[in-house]
């Protein structure tokens, strides 16, 4: 397989428009097509937007009138799979071939995701990833994924899948995605600290894959008057500073990280590189010690209602 060019869009989303945002990211799209890049990665919750800051009027025990519309907004915001979105991103990708990640609010009958979705050039949307465990009080917002929804797709650039933000802290979804084969493992986030790059190297090192994170830079500015945010209301306050970046298989940062604004950031993947890192660590394989260790992955779809009909065809 020849190396390739892959990107990562550390950009800021429209938080209460969508569609400006699948827009923006249509561009980004044609632009880093045209640098060559066959591979792009967008940020966590790109369409639909990610609240920082806000509360949701919701104190232990109360939820406040202001939070239940602060809900309802947020709600008219998400993004559903049959949508205008849907439908100008893979239009996108069919256009350039590209294979694009997108984070996204994803709305499902009375409850919001936060999700995943797949582009695949002319094969358009091909999956998703629902996030398993939103983290503190994302679980006010945003429901939990199930197991069904943990795919890694065969590509003719790479075995490519997606861990949103904080799910990298689980080292038992990081081993499902690893028994997947996964060589592109994209990283979605909305952790800007300095913590987060070490992580991502860390995981590189552990998969022995390519790590590309996706993160905003976004200010207040972005937001609404009145959206709650308990980092102020100054317009320049940077709520979301970045710091994407390409990590190859043996930790090497190859772009990045990146906290000066927005940006497309490029690297070049050789895939022979995910075989030179598993020479001597594979850990869902000769690394692996299965007599001691096993891990069993329930990826069956949960449903709160499952209709068992007596009806004669």
């Amino acid at each position: 397989m020849k190396p390739f060019k892959a990107a990562v869009a550390q950009a800021a989303s429209n938080p209460v428009d969508p569609l400006a945002s699948a827009e923006k990211a249509a561009a980004m799209i044609r632009e880093a097509a045209g640098e060559g890049a066959r591979l792009i990665v967008f940020p966590e919750a790109f369409l639909g937007g990610y609240p920082k800051g806000a509360s949701f009027g919701a104190p232990i025990g109360m939820r406040k009138p202001e939070g239940r519309e602060a809900f309802k907004a947020y709600y008219e915001r998400a993004i559903d799979l049959d949508g205008d979105e849907v439908a100008l991103i893979a239009e996108a990708t069919a256009e350039t071939g590209i294979f694009a990640v997108m984070g996204c609010i994803e709305r499902d009958g009375g409850t919001l995701y936060c999700t995943v979705l797949f582009f695949d050039g002319e094969q358009g949307l091909v999956g998703k990833h629902r996030k398993l465990m939103p983290t503190a009080g994302e679980r006010l917002i945003w429901g939990f994924g199930d197991g069904s929804t943990m795919p890694v797709f065969e590509t003719p650039l790479g075995r490519i899948g997606a861990v949103i933000c904080w799910e990298n802290y689980m080292p038992m979804l990081r081993m499902h995605m690893y028994s997947q084969g996964i060589s592109l493992y994209c990283a979605p986030t909305a952790d800007d600290r300095d913590t987060w790059l070490p992580t991502m190297r860390h995981i590189a090192l552990e998969g022995r894959c390519f790590v590309l994170t996706a993160c905003q830079h976004i200010t207040r500015a972005a937001y609404p008057d009145d959206h709650e945010c308990a980092l102020g209301d100054d317009p320049a306050t940077v709520l979301m500073r970045g710091g994407s970046a390409i990590v190859d298989p043996l930790g090497r940062v190859l772009a990045g990280p990146d906290f000066d604004g927005e940006a497309l950031l490029y690297a070049e993947i050789d895939m022979g590189s995910v075989a030179r890192g598993k020479y001597d660590f594979d850990v869902t394989g000769h690394y692996a010690r299965p007599d001691v260790f096993q891990l069993t992955v329930d990826d069956r779809p949960k449903r709160a209602v499952s209709a068992i009909s007596g009806k004669s065809a």
